[in-house]
């Protein structure tokens, strides 16, 4: 069974940076198109970044461009989420998914990932 276990959420002040990780057990991550998700309370959730299974492709919201970077480890089965400069905005409910075919394209689309965490909080002061 796949599980994906998300932890490095915490409170930062504005202009400050966390690292989210996201390991996987229960699969061999590194063949599957991975995605962060975020979802702030009343707020529909969304895409935040993700990266193909080899990890040669990365797509990023506009919101995060040059402040988030994602990046794999295969040998330790983790995808993580490198957030620099974060704001009070970025301030939700952090979310990695998983796709469940080989090698499948790079989408922002949700209804395409098929495995979820639990979620790490991540919160944001002026």
């Amino acid at each position: 069974q796949v599980q994906l276990v998300e932890s490095g959420g915490g409170w930062v002040q504005a202009g400050g940076s966390l690292r989210l990780s996201c390991a996987a057990s229960g699969v061999m991550f590194n063949a599957y198109t991975t995605g962060w998700f975020r979802q702030a309370p009343g707020k529909e959730r969304e895409f935040v970044a993700a990266i193909s299974g080899t990890g040669g492709r990365t797509v990023y919201a506009d919101s995060v461009v040059g402040r988030f970077t994602i990046s794999r480890d295969s040998a330790k089965n983790t995808v993580y989420l490198q957030m620099n400069s974060l704001k009070p905005e970025d301030t939700a409910g952090y979310y990695c998914a998983s796709d469940r075919q080989r090698y499948a394209s790079v989408t922002s689309d949700s209804t395409q990932y098929d495995y979820w965490g639990q979620g790490t909080q991540v919160t944001c002061s002026s």
